[in-house]
Formats: C-alpha cells, sequence, structure tokens
C-alpha cells in the first residue's frame, strides 16, 4: 500500500484534521497522481454529514482534482508519467451494462464507484481528493488541455460537467432560452457554458446583489426571484431551465416559467423530498427532469470546450488548514464562485 497525506473528517461535525491513507499498489492499468488542485463542492459537505445516507469515518472528501501524473502502471496506454490529468465524481463502474457501453458510467446499473465514501472493486473505502495522491484506473482519468490552469481546471470536474450535460442533452444553443437557478458554484459555470452555447442566458437568483457578476459572466437578464413579479414577468417563457439550488424551492412556480415543450432539470440534490403540482407540467407539456454528471467521454468534451472557448470558474485558492471556514462560508453563500484547495499547503 502506498501512504498519502490527506485531510479528513472524523464525525459528521468535523473539523478537518490531519491524517495518513493508504492508496493501492498500482495494478497494471491504474494511474497515481500526484493532486496539485482539489476544488469544494457542496455535495462534499452533504456527504461528509450525512444528509445523503450513511458515512464510514474517517472520510476524505474531494471530487474535483487536477494533478500530474507520477507514476503508470505496465499496461496503461491513455497517460504517460508527467501528464496533466484529472479525476471527477466517480473513479470506476461496471463497464458492462448498457449505460457503461453508451459512455454513460454515471448512470451504471450495477452503480458507479464515487471517488469518496464508496467500496470499489478491491473492497477498499474510497477517499477523496482532499490529500496529496490518489490511484485511479485509466479509464478513469481525463486529460486536462494545456492551455487551461490546474487550479481552474479542478472544478470544472464536478462543477463544470454538472452542468454542461444537461445543456448539451436538452439542446442549449442558438435561438433557445436559458435560466439558471441559483448563482454560485454550479449556476455561474452554467451561465458561462449555455452563453458559449449560444443560448440568450437569464439568471433567476433570490436577490440582485450578484447582478453585476452574473451579466459580466455571460447573462443577458438578471432577475431575483424574492421579487413576486418576476414569475408573472416571466411566465412561459424558456426552452430550458437548470436548477442549481441544493436547498428546496417551489419547483412548481418554476415549472410556471417554462416554454411550451420545456424542461427543468435539477442537477442541485437537496436532502428533502420536492413536491410537483402535477398540473404545472400537463398545462404546457412541460418536463421535471434530473441529471448527475457526464460520462467520461462527455466530461473529456467538456474539458476541451471550456479550453477552446477560455472558459474557467471564478476560483479563490485556499490552504488546507482553511477548509473547515470554506465549508462555512459555502454554507452561508460567502463564496465567488468556488473554493480550490491548494494541495501542496497539505505538507509531502
Amino acid at each position: 500500500m502506498i501512504n498519502v497525506n490527506a485531510h479528513a473528517v472524523f464525525s459528521p461535525e468535523g473539523p478537518f484534521k490531519p491524517t495518513t491513507i493508504e492508496r493501492r499498489e498500482l495494478g497494471p492499468l491504474d494511474v497515481l497522481i500526484e493532486i496539485k488542485y482539489a476544488g469544494i463542492c457542496h455535495s462534499d459537505i452533504h456527504c461528509a454529514r450525512g444528509e445523503w445516507g450513511p458515512v464510514s469515518y474517517p472520510l476524505v472528501p474531494g471530487h474535483e482534482i487536477a494533478g500530474i501524473v507520477a507514476q503508470v502502471g505496465s499496461e496503461v496506454v491513455k497517460h504517460a508519467t508527467g501528464d496533466r490529468v484529472g479525476v471527477g465524481c466517480m473513479v470506476d463502474s461496471c463497464r458492462e451494462c448498457d449505460s457503461c457501453h453508451k459512455g454513460e458510467e454515471q448512470y451504471c446499473l450495477r452503480g458507479n464507484t464515487g471517488t469518496y465514501g464508496a467500496i470499489d472493486r478491491y473492497g477498499q473505502y474510497t477517499q477523496g481528493g482532499y490529500s496529496t495522491h490518489i490511484v485511479v484506473t485509466e479509464d478513469f482519468v481525463v486529460r486536462i488541455p494545456d492551455n487551461m490552469e490546474l487550479d481552474a481546471a479542478a472544478p470544472l470536474l464536478c462543477a463544470g460537467i454538472t452542468t454542461f450535460s444537461p445543456l448539451r442533452h436538452w439542446g442549449a444553443a442558438l435561438g433557445k432560452k436559458v435560466a439558471v437557478v441559483g448563482f454560485g458554484g454550479l449556476g455561474h459555470m452554467a451561465v458561462k457554458l449555455a452563453h458559449a452555447m449560444g443560448a440568450e442566458v437569464t439568471v433567476l437568483s433570490q436577490t440582485e446583489k450578484k447582478k453585476e457578476d452574473g451579466l459580466r459572466l455571460g447573462a443577458d437578464h438578471y432577475y431575483a426571484t424574492g421579487h413576486p413579479e418576476t414569475f408573472q414577468a416571466l411566465a412561459g417563457s424558456f426552452d430550458l431551465i437548470i436548477n442549481t439550488v441544493s436547498a428546496k424551492i417551489e419547483i412548481s412556480a418554476y415549472l410556471s416559467l417554462l416554454a411550451l415543450d420545456g424542461t427543468l432539470v435539477n442537477v442541485g440534490a437537496p436532502p428533502e423530498p420536492m413536491s410537483v403540482d402535477v398540473f404545472s407540467l400537463i398545462g404546457h407539456r412541460r418536463s421535471f427532469a434530473g441529471s448527475m454528471i457526464g460520462g467520461i467521454r462527455e466530461t473529456q468534451e467538456m474539458l476541451d470546450f471550456c479550453a477552446e472557448h477560455g472558459i474557467a470558474p471564478e476560483i479563490e485558492v485556499i490552504a488546507a488548514s482553511q477548509i473547515d471556514e470554506a465549508w462555512e462560508r459555502v454554507l452561508a453563500s460567502d463564496v465567488r464562485y468556488r473554493f480550490v484547495i491548494d494541495i501542496s499547503t497539505m505538507g509531502s
């Protein structure tokens, strides 16, 4: 086994503590990555605090990983030592079901293997990117384009692909009107990506305090959902709405903003159920859908698209000692717009 430094939580309440974890020895198809940066995702908080189900502690979160290949197994052909690479929300799948054969490993019928908090095919509990190194099979490692900074690349491995995938699937393009609910880590990426795809983009946020940022980052319009007149003014307006909020909202109110045959896609994952008034759907043949991350092929497509269009998340780089503070700021919506951990501050 390979011993590496990490920061872990030992209970739902935290706090983070330095620790040492074990990574498996390289198999023939494995890649050892020296992690340079790891993004902080709201999902890390949900998982670590047991809001999405039971957790085994200690837990090392982190599924937005950017780094350099340090070593490869004897049969690896996709990556070489020194390559700039990334790892997202999953590190394996069954690779045999229909979903996997279609390149949609995130929807593996047997369940994909999460980057942390899962049991892998070797019977080990997976630990994430708040650590100095990780071992991943080559098929679940993506290439980071040369013109993309590693710290900015890290959040694309979740925030980027989580918004890119539904925008692509539901056809965000020139002539389409797209609304983004929430303007945080996911929301600001959805705006940048939808704008680059040619859509007319509207931000729907509780207040107008981020309006200047929204318009600067690619939105054509920005409305405060805290104003009752907003829902009246925008009724029946949008072809596609991407809901990035990880809290319970009044879904039926947002469905009323869809045009004929429009779709509201949930990518935010609140821990409690949300109810839907079916009449909000049937009246205008509207759809309410959900979307996870993308498959490995689509994740690479997203990275290449971002590199081609000069798209990068707005980030604040922090030291490992600041993770607890950063988590509290995420919960308080006090980040513009994604925290990224400089793993060099974790020690070697």
